[in-house]
């Protein structure tokens, strides 16, 4: 994790803005930009609701509202309640529900308005969207959220079926640097310190006031009542195009909501998806290494072919539901990039022609020493492998910055050659693989430990033996025993392996310190001080196998 430059004040107010401030319900008013197109007029508006100073080049609003402008809609951006310009305290999600309703009609009745609203934004203010839709409000006609998730509020920590998400470090720091008061705090705390909440106390230490969503989840998890008017999937149904990036580290809790809204019918007719080879901040396979920037700002160039692909899909997208411009069939259900390859169109996701292919976990006593047998041969008998945690020398977090992921894409071979991690390989493949939909790592994992981490990873490894990130999964088994089989989600993708290489999966017991350790012995992960070495061990047979299932096309 690397440290964000620290901003003590709101950037100027464009020329092209103006600048009111609306009062919610409680009288607390929000600074709002209102960009206009020229002439005279009654317009459909985009409201955007941010954290991270609407003014400021890294949201770069006022690039955004020139392309909105000319398209003949209303950009509308706002700093959310006790941020930057706007009044009120900063507490996080707890007001992004009632904030958004007023917000929107306070733009339905402007004089400017025809009435008709529509959202967009990314992570944060993507989230901000899905708390609009949930207070239902009648002049809110599409969304489009890109990089995020409606479990902001928790950061998606979720239980069942005897495994559990484990505590996201980095999370906690987005809440420490974004959440402390009005303006954003960049300093990183010393991991090395514990208990981890102490190294977070330092750094408090230095700024005021202290973050009260922050509090709410740290050490323990009391999150305020995030949707007061009842869940999104409970509310009118709103076109929604979620934007998703296979690289973006809340891959996998907007996955979890893709699948949850399309299980509602009222929701699955009016949804689509742009799936795209990204990470959090946008940057692509594509470019993966070549850039040099940790944020937006790119050469005037590159900045404007970025526009494009950021913000003409959710226009397009728009037009149709603001502006009654074509129809709902003119837009792809699934508009996916397949990575190494290009960019497809599906009524659904996963793709109509994909498959289930299931390659199983063989030679688990060659797992540490050597690599072990990724195919497609069931094991006949039982086998076991033994994966060690050691808390003083865990596995390191592979990029410093998971959000901007492509920026460094590391080659994570080296991994491979330590004794507290197991791999598993398939032959060099005879010919090309496509990969179009979830994967599943399906284990039996028993410990030493009350509790047992298994961070999993799939590998592309070229000819030349570097390996780089396809999909990644990690959960605590709760209850770790050598008889439950039990499920770790990787996440989605589109990607092409291509002829020559090979898959390869990566398990380790640690991945700090993007995730908390775990102590081993059921302490709080976040106030413990005594981290015991622990030992995994992981078992297959025929009845009950262990395996990863992929998602291919034929």
């Amino acid at each position: 994790m690397t440290d964000w430059p620290t901003v003590t004040e709101a950037a100027p107010i464009p020329q092209s803005a103006r600048q009111y401030f609306v009062r919610m319900r409680d009288g607390v008013r929000l600074a709002t930009d209102v960009y206009l197109p020229s002439g005279e007029g009654m317009f459909p508006a985009i409201l955007v609701r941010l954290p991270y100073d609407k003014n400021s080049e890294y949201v770069f609003m006022d690039a955004v509202a020139r392309r909105a402008t000319q398209a003949g809609y209303a950009l509308v951006v706002q700093d959310v309640r006790g941020k930057f310009r706007s009044e009120g305290e900063a507490l996080g999600p707890v007001n992004e529900a009632h904030d958004g309703f007023d917000s929107i009609s306070w733009i339905a009745a402007a004089e400017w308005s025809d009435g008709r609203v529509g959202m967009f934004g990314d992570s944060y203010y993507g989230f901000t969207q899905y708390a609009a839709v949930s207070s239902g409000h009648p002049a809110l006609r599409a969304i489009v959220p890109r990089v995020t998730s409606t479990r902001l509020g928790d950061f998606g920590l979720v239980e069942g079926d005897g495994v559990k998400d484990i505590p996201w470090v980095t999370g906690a720091m987005y809440q420490r640097q974004c959440w402390s008061g009005r303006y954003l705090y960049g300093k990183v705390p010393d991991f090395t310190v514990r208990p981890l909440t102490s190294a977070f106390e330092e750094t408090f230490g230095q700024t005021e006031p202290r973050s009260p969503w922050f509090d709410s989840l740290v050490p323990y998890t009391h999150p305020g009542r995030i949707f007061p008017d009842g869940d999104p999937l409970g509310a009118r149904p709103v076109p929604t195009l979620h934007c998703v990036g296979w690289w973006d580290n809340l891959a996998i809790p907007h996955m979890r909501d893709v699948e949850a809204f399309e299980a509602v019918p009222g929701w699955a007719a009016v949804q689509h998806l742009w799936l795209d080879s990204t990470d959090h901040q946008g940057n692509h396979i594509d470019h993966a290494g070549a850039v040099d920037q940790d944020g937006h700002e790119v050469e005037d160039e590159s900045f404007e072919s970025m526009l494009d692909e950021y913000i003409e899909p959710a226009l397009r997208f728009l037009d149709v539901y603001l502006k009654g411009v074509g129809s709902p069939q003119d837009i792809p259900r699934v508009h996916w990039h397949l990575a190494h390859a290009g960019y497809r169109n599906d009524e659904s996701w996963p793709p109509p022609a994909a498959k289930t292919a299931t390659l199983y976990l063989g030679g688990l006593e060659e797992m540490n020493s050597d690599a072990g047998v990724l195919g497609e041969d069931r094991p006949t008998e039982i086998e076991q492998g033994v994966l060690r945690f050691d808390p003083e020398h865990p596995l390191s977090s592979v990029t410093s910055n998971s959000f901007t992921y492509m920026v460094d894409y590391p080659d994570e071979h080296a991994a491979a050659s330590r004794p507290d991690v197991a791999i598993f390989e398939t032959e060099a493949l005879s010919e090309d693989l496509d990969l179009a939909g979830p994967v599943y790592l399906w284990a039996r994992v028993a410990s030493t430990a009350v509790t047992a981490d298994v961070f999993a990873r799939l590998l592309d490894v070229g000819p030349d033996g570097s390996a780089h990130l396809i999909v990644r999964g990690q959960a605590e088994f709760t209850s770790p025993d050598e008889q439950t089989l039990r499920r770790i989600e990787l996440g989605h993708t589109g990607y092409r392996v291509r002829a020559g290489h090979k898959l390869r999966l990566q398990l380790a017991s640690s991945d700090f310190p993007e995730y908390a350790l775990n102590p081993g012995n059921g302490e709080n992960r976040w106030t413990a001080t005594d981290f015991r070495p622990a030992t995994h061990t992981l078992t297959t047979d025929a009845a009950s196998p262990a395996r990863l299932d992929l998602t291919v096309l034929p």
